[in-house]
């Protein structure tokens, strides 16, 4: 205990303003694990199945497989057969619609990301600036001591000094990794639900082109 409180009082505000950065740096990769967690629903390899069913012509077999919305990109394939199935809306509503469902989904899981962003990018320079305010206590200290300067003093002042420096990058680096991963996860999801929106209006296309023709050549016979 006595040890903790020597940290904080040896680092001073700086300090106990990075462990603040640190506790909400923590709770927020945790929230964004669960959520990823949360999210993962039957997960991508079953979209797939599906997307490969909706190509065939099965969209049954394919709304059966994307029952499980807790994945986005489930959701998505869902609700692009649901609101493929009413006729009275034109393709360019249809794809307004499921556009919209794919920014809500995606700003979802980009939500907070940028407390960890913040963290990474402030907590540095507050270490730093926890440094040089000791290092220039350090030094006013060595000037009041004139000749007297006693080294064992300097050295302590500046391992002082330096302790906000060492926080802050401990503080900075986990909080930038995993904004970095997080960041890369959305990327990947928005990729990919824009892949799937293009291949499910590309098979709707195709199996409307497939039923006119169908059409077409029964009224020649």
């Amino acid at each position: 205990m006595d040890s903790i409180q020597h940290f904080f009082t040896a680092g001073g505000p700086v300090v106990a303003i990075l462990a603040l950065f640190s506790v909400v740096a923590l709770a927020v990769t945790l929230l964004k694990l669960w959520q990823t967690w949360n999210l993962r629903g039957a997960g991508d390899g079953v979209v797939n199945e599906a997307l490969n069913y909706i190509e065939s012509g099965d969209r049954a077999q394919a709304q059966l497989l994307v029952g499980d919305r807790r994945n986005p990109r489930a959701d998505i394939v869902a609700r692009g057969l649901q609101l493929l199935d009413k006729h009275h809306l034109t393709p360019e509503e249809i794809r307004e619609e499921i556009n919209r469902a794919a920014r809500v989904h995606i700003n979802a899981q980009g939500s907070y990301l940028r407390v960890l962003e913040v963290t990474s990018i402030v907590a540095p320079l507050l270490g730093l600036l926890g440094t040089v305010a000791g290092m220039i206590t350090a030094f006013q200290a060595m000037e009041g001591a004139g000749s007297q300067v006693n080294p064992a003093v300097l050295a302590g002042g500046i391992w002082e000094a330096l302790l906000t420096t060492a926080v802050g990058l401990a503080v900075a680096i986990p909080a930038s990794l995993a904004s970095s991963w997080f960041e890369r996860r959305v990327e990947t999801t928005a990729s990919q639900i824009g892949d799937d929106i293009g291949r499910l209006f590309a098979a709707h296309a195709d199996h409307r082109g497939a039923d006119s023709r169908r059409i077409a050549a029964l009224h020649k016979a």
